[in-house]
């Protein structure tokens, strides 16, 4: 059963220009951080970068593959759908997972489970998301998941699960027949502190860059 993993990458993000390949304090690239998880994660065979841009080889590491992918992709009116899809008309694979360098601290054990999950056969599909069990209202002064009247302890909420897009597994069908990166029956790793870190904006790089830097000298720590 072959796994295929790959990150897709847009080098001229609107939110946040640049930020697939923007440096840590340290001189690290946020790409470089991601694919230094990616690579140690034993249930993937082969791991690819794809990209429209050759410029991003320079990010790889040893154990990740270029593919460069149709500019079209770039745009703003290209959708998760239609990466996949042009990704699996040049790669033929059993399993597939999108991992996004953008929630660059989630574990190689969470990363690993998402495909022995699937692997399995028990789910057809899996992805990394973070628990929630706070007070949430919408956009029209109405409360979501409790009754204002009796305000519930948060601990006795019905937990709800926020996507973390460090990685979408699933099997070839999924896609093939329902045109989406989670089946019908996923399963939710469940990711928690740091892990949930996901970079949109610049302020998110910030808070990031922090993470990250506090993780390099707590090992510079650990290793005198």
């Amino acid at each position: 059963m072959k796994t295929v993993a790959f990150v897709p990458i847009k080098l001229n993000n609107q939110r946040t220009p640049g930020k697939n390949t923007k440096k840590f304090d340290d001189g690290t690239p946020l790409i470089t951080v991601f694919l230094k998880t990616l690579v140690k994660c034993t249930e993937i065979d082969e791991l690819y970068v794809f990209c429209s841009n050759e410029s991003i080889k320079e990010y790889l590491i040893p154990g990740v593959k270029f593919l460069k992918r149709p500019e079209f992709l770039d745009t703003q009116e290209a959708t998760p759908q239609d990466i996949i899809s042009e990704f699996m008309k040049l790669i033929d694979a059993d399993i597939y997972a999108v991992c996004h360098c953008t929630s660059p601290f989630v574990s190689v054990k969470h990363i690993n489970k998402c495909f022995n999950s699937v692997k399995e056969g028990k789910y057809d599909s899996a992805f990394t998301g973070e628990k929630i069990q706070r007070l949430l209202w919408n956009a029209e002064n109405k409360p979501i998941n409790f009754n204002a009247e009796n305000i519930p302890r948060t601990q006795d909420l019905n937990p709800i699960y926020s996507e973390v897009s460090a990685t979408y597994v699933f099997r070839k069908e999924v896609f093939t027949r329902y045109k989406r990166r989670i089946g019908i029956n996923p399963l939710i790793v469940e990711v928690s502190g740091i892990e949930c870190v996901d970079i949109d904006y610049p302020e998110d790089f910030e808070i990031a860059n922090a993470i990250y830097m506090m993780i390099i000298n707590n090992r510079k720590d650990d290793n005198k």
